[in-house]
């Protein structure tokens, strides 16, 4: 397993100048390959490009080596690379331009072009996928080591650190998912895989204190118009993971009392909706009934 913590600090990326571009970029280029990412403040395409190339270079375990340059502070270089537009990546190896790459590509195609110089490389999209299947087939000791790992990497990779915080949540340690994603930095604690995981730690909390789904379903049976008994079913269900339940119960609320607490069913719905994720098939379906009670 590749340790991603050290290598994004031996990848870290360091901004050349004409005057250091033989020390940071030729010279190093003839023990490994040495990619150039020309940018500019003013650049949007070359934010986005950043982060994931600078993540890939860093999985790359020391075959590559990331180094910037801002054309407006020195624009040498690139025009003598003849590099049009920005963002542009220029791979150097044994102190020539070899292959280069102009935009913001796909992080699949970076990959991609990464891979055809220096081999497979394994990033964090690999290590996540491979965590999920775990979690699928039951393994969660082998997601659990494997999520811990990246989510302790630098730089911070949110989805690791929401996924782990899933994990808890499903085995009950709730104190432990909400340490964890608080943990994160406010930038990454903003991101909709941490959002959802947040949604979901306030999902699993909220139902902590209730009664057995029996007991709540034998309420409803008792008193068709008990809307609490609904609401806390729909609670208890979902900390259960029984998506599509939970969301009929809500439901089943909304059908007999829009108003209901203050539009509390629709409001827990969308909240549901958030922890799930926008294509999950039990929030797709009750999306799809939810809008046909509101507006038919």
């Amino acid at each position: 397993m590749t340790d991603l913590g050290n290598t994004a600090d031996a990848a870290a990326p360091v901004e050349t100048t004409v005057a250091r571009f033989r020390a940071d970029v030729l010279d190093p280029s003839m023990r490994q390959l040495v990619l150039v990412d020309f940018w500019a403040p003013w650049c949007g395409p070359c934010k986005q490009l950043a982060p994931v190339i600078e993540r890939l270079v860093a999985a790359t375990g020391g075959k590559a080596r990331l180094v910037k340059m801002n054309i407006d502070a020195e624009p040498e270089i690139a025009d003598q690379l003849g590099v049009k537009s920005i963002p542009a990546v220029v791979a150097f190896q044994r102190g020539r331009p070899v292959d280069g790459f102009v935009g913001a590509l796909p992080e699949s195609q970076i990959k991609g072009f990464l891979e055809r110089l220096v081999g497979p490389i394994e990033d964090a999209s690999d290590a996540l996928e491979a965590a999920q299947a775990m979690i699928e087939t039951g393994d969660l000791e082998g997601a659990h080591a494997l999520l811990s790992e990246l989510a302790s990497a630098e730089p911070v990779e949110p989805k690791a650190v929401a996924m782990l915080a899933r994990l808890y949540i499903g085995v009950g340690q709730i104190d432990a998912a909400r340490a964890l994603l608080e943990s994160l930095p406010e930038s990454a604690l903003k991101s909709p895989e941490a959002a959802a995981a947040l949604a979901a730690i306030e999902n699993a909390e909220a139902a902590q204190d209730l009664g057995e789904i029996d007991e709540l379903r034998k309420r409803i049976n008792s008193d068709p118009d008990d809307m609490k008994a609904y609401f806390d079913l729909a609670l208890a269900l979902n900390a259960k993971d029984m998506r599509e339940e939970a969301a009929n119960a809500l439901l089943e609320i909304i059908r007999r009392d829009r108003s209901w607490n203050e539009d509390g069913a629709r409001k827990q719905l969308v909240q549901f909706f958030e922890a799930w994720g926008p294509v999950d098939k039990a929030a797709v379906a009750a999306r799809r009934r939810l809008s046909t009670l509101l507006f038919s």
